[in-house]
């Protein structure tokens, strides 16, 4: 009967936790709202993204508050956040940090590292495809393993740390298109769209007519770090795992890919899009208030998990065919 009591009061406790997570991503969401409108979407795949522990892609046209946005999150759940402007001249000396040589009174002479903007719990890259890939590439051991190298030692980034990089799609010119291994880095990528005509005039009277409201803060970097290992332990079960594992290896070429589109699919999602999958599943339920994630979860996070983890090879293209319609073929099919 004791062991009972036990297990019963750890699962109160757990149901505890988690309820105090939810209420407090719709306090976040709640705060977010008043200063970005029209964007619901966007801002519950960012939150997502920030507790399920990764990195988000976001892309649309200039204009649509994907800079407000960070700058919000940043101060709305407490956390440190810094902006890296990406251009053709951009260093990854210039992201990471650099060494210095120094002298001393002795006439000794040492070097110090002089950190980057990378040292920061939000980094914002704006307009990413805008730097080389050897700059690019300086994010990438930092938003897979949490430090840099230099000059043979390790730093560590703060903790948390989250990269929030944007992206425009209609200018071509000047940019290099970010490679796969970039691309995979990123848990979610998401579509910033316009709003509607109703939140467009909100933020129209919001923005023009004297002050406009100021984001408050709703949490700390600690708070977040708790709610994400409290997302690990989240339950899944088996029909959800099954409905990943079929969305994923369906999305890929050769004779594992789903029979109506393997032959369109030039390469596909590897299994870090599994384990996006599962991370931002579980993350979706919980800010909706639910224990569990659900079917319905997966397929609302298809597009965002898979567009830029595949893509279509020659044929398809000349086709028509998009991955957007791809994926969404494999929704209807599999889900």
């Amino acid at each position: 009967m004791a062991n009972l009591d036990t297990v019963e009061e750890a699962k109160s406790a757990a149901v505890r936790r988690l309820e105090a997570a939810s209420a407090l991503f719709a306090r976040i969401r709640e705060s977010i709202g008043q200063v970005i409108f029209g964007q619901d979407d966007v801002i519950e795949q960012t939150l997502v993204t920030l507790l399920a522990g990764g990195h988000g892609l976001l892309i649309g046209v200039p204009g649509l508050a994907k800079t407000k946005l960070v700058e919000t999150l940043g101060i709305v759940m407490g956390m440190e956040w810094k902006r890296i402007q990406f251009t053709p001249d951009l260093m990854p000396a210039d992201i990471i940090g650099s060494e210095v040589l120094e002298e001393a009174d002795a006439g000794r002479r040492t070097f110090r590292f002089i950190k980057g903007p990378v040292f920061a719990q939000l980094l914002m890259a704006d307009e990413i495809n805008r730097a080389s890939p050897r700059t690019q590439s300086a994010l990438l051991q930092s938003m897979q393993e949490r430090h840099v190298t230099v000059a043979g030692q390790r730093y560590d980034l703060p903790q948390p740390f989250h990269v929030l990089a944007t992206q425009n799609p209609l200018e071509q010119e000047g940019t290099y298109p970010l490679p796969e291994a970039q691309l995979d880095r990123f848990l979610l990528e998401i579509d910033v769209g316009y709003p509607d005509r109703d939140a467009e005039r909100r933020m129209l009277l919001a923005t023009t007519f004297g002050e406009e409201a100021a984001p408050q803060r709703a949490c700390g970097p600690a708070d977040l770090i708790e709610a994400q290992t409290l997302v690990r332990h989240i339950p899944v079960g088996e029909k959800v795992t099954e409905a990943i594992l079929r969305l994923v290896r369906g999305a890929r070429p050769g004779a594992e890919g789903d029979p109506d589109v393997r032959d369109l699919v030039a390469w596909g999602p590897g299994p870090r899009a599994s384990q996006a999958f599962m991370l931002a599943a579980r993350a979706r339920a919980l800010i909706d208030g639910r224990f569990a994630p659900s079917q319905d979860d997966v397929a609302a996070l298809a597009l965002p998990v898979l567009r830029h983890r595949m893509a279509l090879n020659f044929s398809a293209r000349a086709e028509g065919a998009t991955v957007t319609h791809v994926v969404e073929r494999l929704c209807g099919k599999l889900l």
